[in-house]
């Protein structure tokens, strides 16, 4: 949600007859807005602070990895992400060399890498082919869902 969509809601709850309005996303991500108790005043008057940070918190975010993507881009780079919340394993166990590391070429449906959520191995297979020039991650890190992985040229 970026920061257009919730002036938007805050506006729409400004004009609206009710009085409090809580809203909590999939993501995690919780609005919570209260008018003041003049129930003639259209404006909200207060956000509560901690979700006032937290919305600022997620718009920054947001922005920067939006800008951080449009770099790429720009640099005809394809980037991996992580399709779920879970830890980030470069190789298929402790012993075993990284699956992949920069400058290998890698084709689409090869195993990147591992990313364990809730005790299961899921294997990362490369939507692209071409050469990585960057890993995002550090091995054991915990990613969540969206997070850039692999960085494809």
């Amino acid at each position: 949600m970026n920061y257009e969509d919730i002036k938007k809601l805050m506006d729409d709850m400004g004009e609206s007859k009710i009085d409090a309005l809580e809203i909590e996303f999939p993501e995690g991500m919780k609005i919570s807005m209260k008018k003041s108790g003049n129930s003639s005043n259209k404006n909200v008057e207060s956000v509560p602070v901690s979700t006032h940070q937290e919305i600022q918190n997620i718009v920054v975010q947001e922005n920067k990895t939006n800008s951080s993507q449009q770099e790429d881009l720009q640099e005809n780079l394809k980037i991996v992400t992580s399709p779920m919340v879970g830890t980030f394993y470069e190789a298929s166990s402790p012993k075993q060399p990284a699956l992949v590391k920069v400058g290998d070429k890698v084709k689409k449906g090869d195993v990147l890498c591992i990313i364990e959520a809730m005790k299961l191995m899921n294997e990362i297979e490369s939507e692209y082919d071409g050469e990585i020039v960057e890993i995002c991650v550090q091995n054991e890190e915990m990613v969540d869902f969206g997070k850039p992985l692999f960085k494809i040229k």
